[in-house]
This record gives C-alpha cells, sequence and structure tokens, in this order.
C-alpha cells in the first residue's frame, strides 16, 4: 500500500470528501484529485498537515507501520502545531535567551513532579 493509498482509505475512513479534505489540509483540490488520477505522492511539506487532519503519525502515512507498545523506539521528535498553546509556549521558549530557557524548564519539570506527588496522596 503507498503513501497516497493510506490517505484514500483514510478519507473513505473518516467520511470525508475529497473537497473538505482539501478544505481543511489547504491543499488545492486539484492536487488531491491529481493524486488519485495519475496515482502520485504528496509532498513531503504535505506530510505533517496531512497526518493532522487525518489524525494519523507521518510514521503510519509513510510506512503503514504503528509504533506500539514497547517493541520499538520511542520517539525522539514531536510535530507541534504553532498554532496551539504548545506551540506557542515552544515559540516563546525559542526566543529566550538560554539562562531563561533553562528555568522556564525547571518551572515545567518541578510542576510535572509536584503533579506526581499529588498523585501518589490521593
Amino acid at each position: 500500500m503507498t503513501i497516497r493509498d493510506r490517505i484514500f482509505d483514510k478519507i473513505t475512513e473518516l467520511d470525508l470528501t475529497q473537497k473538505e479534505f482539501a478544505r481543511r489540509t489547504g491543499i488545492p483540490e486539484t492536487t488531491v484529485s491529481d493524486w488519485k488520477k495519475k496515482r502520485t505522492n504528496p509532498a513531503a511539506e504535505k506530510i505533517l498537515i496531512i497526518c493532522k487532519v487525518l489524525n494519523v503519525t507521518p510514521e503510519w502515512l509513510l510506512s503503514g507501520v504503528e509504533a506500539r507498545g514497547t517493541r520499538s523506539n520511542p520517539a525522539t521528535i514531536i510535530a507541534i502545531d504553532t498554532a496551539t498553546e504548545v506551540g506557542e509556549l515552544v515559540a516563546v521558549y525559542n526566543s529566550c535567551d538560554t539562562v531563561t530557557q533553562a528555568r522556564i524548564l525547571g518551572y515545567a519539570q518541578a510542576m510535572g513532579r509536584l503533579k506526581e506527588a499529588k498523585k501518589q496522596n490521593l
């Protein structure tokens, strides 16, 4: 199965039209249609937005394999939409000097430890 096949299978599974898929991804309808007609795959720069709209991982879209359980290596890369709160947080963090970044990271780690401590006391 190809990337293109996985995309159209998922579109069908989600009961989306090609037009709706194109609208949600911002990819022209003609391009989506060309993938189907010409049996071509999308350009690399479209993969992450396609994954977001179809709610799949890039690994699954590209290979058909979904990492599950403990047998695969843990993900070391996370794609974040810059239009989200997490994306905004990362952008602010990246704009800071290294001292401020260290303080932000320390605060986040302390908050994580506090959450775990509260969970254990329940």
